[in-house]
């Protein structure tokens, strides 16, 4: 049972944490995405174990897409025939990922290299310009591959896939931009969940899976009201630009100092 006392003063000690958690909602829901390569950064800064901040990530992840995802459908911008080829083999692939046992080192270099990708894609993708131009690109097979390759990385790492996803889908002219992002929103979503899962069933195989409840119910709540204020505010209202590159820098800058520590 969780005490309210307790639960305070775990968010007094880690004020800092929950700020940058409720910021980076805030600005990846405006968006279409959950924030879990923001959330990782945070988290391998902190000294917490990477099992239990893999799973921490996740959680946030769905509590941050849930909101964007139902708002989204209720606006009818899915297009279901597009997305399934993305989700039929990113959900078991997500689930794979999540289920394998890596060491610590190796989880470390793989987030590392996340990262520096991610921040690279958050810098130079326009996912959140407002285009009226449809798409064009059609290719079940490519989508199948792409979800499936996004989707295992992701389930390792503890993403969504999002981060990845949107800016290749742009550039193939996959279809508007609202359309991408309400995609990427249920794609990080089912990928999301299917990680969790991988991760708890992975105890079978001998992997800890285990998080810190006090700090992962805090950390939750705070994206959760994050999310739920990006969600409904548009690009034009908040101009994340800026604080899309400013959290790119942050990101690489993590990237970059993990691969430092566990490379060199």
């Amino acid at each position: 049972m969780i005490e309210f006392s307790e639960l305070l003063q775990v968010a007094i000690d880690n004020w800092g944490i929950v700020v940058l958690f409720f910021l980076v909602a805030i600005l990846y829901s405006s968006v279409g995405f959950g924030g879990g390569s923001s959330y990782l950064a945070i988290l391998a800064l902190t000294g917490m174990g990477f099992i239990q901040f893999r799973a921490i990530s996740l959680l946030c992840n769905i509590v941050v897409v849930s909101g964007g995802t139902y708002i989204y459908f209720k606006k009818g911008l899915f297009n279901w025939k597009k997305i399934t080829p993305l989700a039929l083999l990113s959900v078991p692939f997500a689930f794979l990922g999540g289920y394998l046992k890596i060491s610590q080192t190796f989880f470390f270099v793989l987030l590392g290299f996340t990262l520096i990708v991610a921040a690279l894609s958050m810098w130079v993708s326009k996912y959140i310009v407002d285009s009226p131009k449809q798409g064009t690109y059609k290719s079940v097979v490519k989508d199948g591959f792409l979800g499936g390759v996004i989707g295992f990385v992701s389930g390792m790492v503890g993403i969504g896939g999002g981060i990845f996803l949107a800016p290749l889908l742009h550039l193939t002219n996959w279809d508007t931009p609202k359309r991408i992002a309400a995609t990427a929103s249920f794609f990080i979503l089912v990928n999301s969940i299917a990680g969790l899962l991988g991760q708890y069933q992975s105890r079978s195989i001998g992997t800890d899976f285990y998080f810190e409840p006090n700090i992962a119910f805090i950390l939750i709540l705070a994206v959760f009201f994050g999310g739920q204020i990006g969600s409904r505010l548009s690009a034009s209202k908040i101009s994340p630009y800026v604080l899309k590159r400013i959290t790119a820098v942050l990101i690489a800058f993590v990237g970059l100092r993990i691969l430092y520590k566990y490379l060199l």
